[in-house]
């Protein structure tokens, strides 16, 4: 009963979380966190503090992010479920990323292929059988966009889009705002703006909430180019979207 309390009480963290409601999120994954305990179930504790991981990182607390992770992983370690350790990897390595750890985030994310590669399907609970090679491919583009690697990052974001099931549209239009990130990095404006057209209709449908963070992180990689043709071009087809006016109206 608490294991089975603890989960929907996750959910209704991720949905706050989602929508942009992020003190209230916090307040339910710590709830979520409490009834994992009284269950004695680690394996659910661990998710919440994977999920909180991710939380902590959207709103720029990376080293508490990291830390988050490095204990959902230690707390699971003797049971051993390599799908999971995988992805307690990826949320520290997303978080050494950004704090620009270049070495502990290379063997955060080796140790996460390596943990994925080790997986056996069938073997993992059912909340992360959502996890699969292009989740792991998006995450790791992301990593290596954060580190200043485009061709990195264009290579495995493209890897991610080009698996995907289509079945998580919001993980799909993530992943693509880290493609065209990546493109600016590397100096290819119009393929940038192209992979972004295509981005923005897969999230036409989306609450943008969330995905505002990546428009705004594309837009202020756009200003170094704001002169170029390409991307007067680009902001005058996506001036009356969802996901560009809000970041407009905000600035």
């Amino acid at each position: 009963m608490y294991s089975a309390a603890g989960e929907s009480t996750q959910l209704a963290a991720w949905m706050a979380y989602d929508a942009g409601h992020h003190g209230l999120a916090q307040r339910y994954f710590i709830q979520a966190l409490g009834l994992a305990d009284a269950a004695e179930d680690r394996l659910l504790a661990a998710s919440i503090l994977d999920a909180m991981s991710h939380q902590a990182s959207f709103l720029g607390r990376y080293r508490e992010a990291a830390n988050m992770a490095r204990a959902a992983r230690l707390g699971t370690e003797s049971v051993g479920v390599p799908i999971l350790t995988s992805h307690f990897h990826l949320m520290e390595a997303r978080a050494l990323a950004r704090i620009g750890d270049a070495d502990a985030c290379d063997r955060a994310m080796g140790a996460a292929m390596e943990n994925f590669g080790r997986h056996v399907a069938g073997e993992s609970p059912e909340w992360i059988r959502y996890f699969d090679a292009a989740e792991l491919t998006a995450e790791l583009g992301h990593c290596h966009r954060d580190l200043g690697r485009p061709d990195r990052a264009i290579e495995y974001a493209t890897q991610a889009l080009d698996s995907a099931s289509g079945d998580y549209v919001r993980s799909d239009f993530f992943v693509a705002m880290v493609l065209a990130d990546a493109h600016l990095d590397r100096g290819d404006i119009d393929e940038a703006c192209r992979v972004a057209i295509e981005a923005f209709t897969i999230g036409e449908g989306l609450e943008p909430s969330r995905c505002r963070g990546y428009v705004r992180e594309f837009r202020q990689r756009l200003q170094r180019h704001r002169r170029s043709a390409e991307v007067r071009e680009f902001a005058a087809r996506v001036r009356h979207s969802k996901l560009w006016a809000p970041m407009a109206a905000g600035q």
